[in-house]
């Protein structure tokens, strides 16, 4: 187990989206999120106190996270320093990123001398089978998104949180880095080998009761080249029946992807629906969960209602606004 109370790390994010699994955990794990510790021209502040490595660890903190999600996931060398330093302090490192702190021959030497630990989020735990598509007992709702980064994980959790809150059975799974460092389990699901990502999702979204519900995180998204394998690998996997459809209206262009722009709700209702009936024929949109945190309340309560005008399904900021409505949605399924 990953020891809390944590002190987020957030290097030298470019800006707040580069930093989104500290802001996860800081959102859905405040009481854990001891403060910050930022370098020298870091864009990113969670609103948290700013703390060097002594005042963190004078305030409880256990575990330096490191709460940056950056393109192709490296441990910058200008973030070692820091590292090194945290573990001769007495930290434990977690990190989530595709650079495994267990390869870094520095970062491994100082947890040995002064005895700490490693924790790599993103190494599968198990052995995952191949997918076959049988059907299981219990419910899934899986949200997929116009982009990366849209509020798929959000959603998921406000979800499990309304439900929880109404006696119903429900469970969010993670599938990321950073869903696995507010839960506490989960399948690192961009870290497996290809032929078995369906497989470990079906492995996480096993047979339950009727009227239990798996919120399913989901990931990637259909129309960004980079990622879609991931987004496809829950779809089938998972075998959903129901979707949210998620987004962010205020996206300039793909995440990532300068020459690309996100699809329009409806193109993806379109696409992602057809690729779920595959695996589960019963399948239904059911509701759209919209990231509205870079418009004011006006601009967002506008934007939600001639969405749910537009699409005829209920549209909502999990977040904002909370979950109700997107549960609501689930009724009758």
């Amino acid at each position: 187990m990953i020891q809390t109370p944590y002190l987020l790390f957030l290097g030298d994010a470019p800006d707040g989206l580069a930093a989104k699994v500290a802001q996860g955990i800081k959102d859905w794990r405040p009481e854990a999120s001891v403060g910050q510790f930022r370098m020298e021209n870091c864009k990113a502040d969670l609103g948290l106190q700013d703390m060097t490595l002594a005042e963190a660890k004078a305030a409880g903190a256990k575990t330096l996270v490191i709460g940056v999600a950056n393109r192709g996931g490296v441990i910058s060398a200008a973030w070692k320093a820091v590292l090194v330093e945290a573990l001769e302090m007495g930290f434990d490192l977690a990190s989530g990123l595709h650079n495994l702190l267990r390869d870094e021959n520095d970062l491994v030497a100082a947890s040995q001398t002064h005895g700490q630990t490693l924790h790599d989020v993103r190494v599968p735990n198990a052995s995952y089978p191949i997918a076959n598509g049988v059907k299981r007992s219990g419910k899934r709702c899986l949200a997929v998104g116009t982009d990366c980064s849209v509020g798929k994980m959000y959603t998921g959790i406000a979800m499990e949180r309304e439900m929880l809150d109404r006696g119903m059975k429900a469970t969010f799974r993670a599938t990321g880095q950073t869903g696995i460092l507010i839960t506490g389990s989960g399948v690192p699901l961009d870290a497996v080998i290809a032929d078995f990502m369906a497989g470990a999702v079906e492995y996480l979204t096993p047979d339950n009761d009727p009227d239990h519900w798996d919120l399913i995180e989901g990931q990637g998204s259909l129309y960004h080249v980079s990622y879609s394998g991931v987004t496809l690998a829950l779809v089938h996997g998972g075998q959903p029946d129901a979707l949210v459809l998620c987004t962010e209206p205020t996206r300039k262009h793909m995440r990532g992807l300068p020459g690309y722009q996100q699809p329009t709700l409806e193109q993806l209702r379109d696409t992602a629906l057809p690729l779920a009936q595959i695996a589960n024929p019963a399948c239904k949109v059911v509701a759209i969960s919209a990231n509205t945190q870079h418009l004011n309340e006006a601009d967002a309560l506008a934007y939600l209602a001639e969405v749910e005008a537009r699409m005829g399904l209920p549209a909502v900021d999990p977040y904002r606004q909370g979950a109700a409505r997107l549960v609501d949605a689930l009724e009758g399924i």
